[in-house]
């Protein structure tokens, strides 16, 4: 439990995200962390913070901060849908400048997640 919230769901990092999350100002960190608190203690989550990313098996965290929009691909472990899912995995973050940056964004995602179901396996 954090604060007075319950926490439902578990959120895991890689260390893209971390590097990414690391590298961030203390003003954007701060409200990264709001949108990370909403994601582990909500049942339902506004699209305004997390959005399925189409075509995909991936959600995206969004995160905006005067004017510039982050965002975060994730990957939800032990359900398809966000809302049900109790174990989720942040896999990379970029700045959005426009949308042609997330095709790129998915592939990379993509070879995280390759990545880690390997090393588990």
């Amino acid at each position: 439990m954090e604060g007075n919230r319950i926490c439902i769901r578990n959120v895991y990092w890689t260390a893209e995200f971390a590097q990414f999350y690391n590298g961030l100002s203390d003003k954007v960190k701060i409200k990264f962390d709001y949108v990370l608190e909403i994601v582990k203690t909500e049942r339902v989550i506004s699209t305004k913070f997390v959005k399925r990313l189409e075509n995909t098996d991936l959600y995206e965290m969004r995160v905006s901060v005067g004017g510039n929009e982050y965002r975060t691909v994730m990957f939800t472990m032990d359900n398809d849908n966000v809302i049900l899912a109790t174990e989720i995995t942040l896999l990379n973050a970029f700045m959005k400048k426009s949308s042609k940056d997330y095709k790129k964004q998915i592939s990379l995602a993509e070879n995280i997640l390759n990545r880690i179901s390997y090393e588990e396996d």
